[in-house]
């Protein structure tokens, strides 16, 4: 199948509605019909400011970047787009042309 990749790129503290906001994106990807969705947590990374997040061996609470990622048609990505902006939540994200499917199925 061909669709896209979109990903949406947050930090591990970042809330929305009370909710970790990669928590919050899959919960409300699911809600809205979309089928599957991971959540990455980084290293480290840093962002447009150039601030730099990493976890290092001591912390209790690192606030690393996590990326949230799904595979959907174009169709499904802009439907989901549109319905986080009715959120007013900012978050920066970006789409890729995707080829996938199962194996051996």
């Amino acid at each position: 199948m061909k669709g896209v990749c979109l990903q949406f790129f947050t930090y591990e503290l970042q809330k929305h509605h009370g909710m970790l906001v990669y928590e919050w994106l899959l919960e409300f990807a699911k809600k809205n019909g979309i089928h599957g969705g991971l959540a990455f947590r980084a290293v480290a990374g840093y962002g447009h400011h150039g601030v730099m997040h990493e976890e290092h061996f001591f912390e209790l609470a690192s606030n690393v970047p996590v990326e949230v990622r799904f595979l959907l048609t174009k169709e499904e990505s802009k439907k989901l787009i549109d319905l986080i902006k009715n959120e007013k939540i900012k978050l920066f994200y970006s789409i890729c042309e995707a080829e996938y499917g199962f194996l051996n199925d």
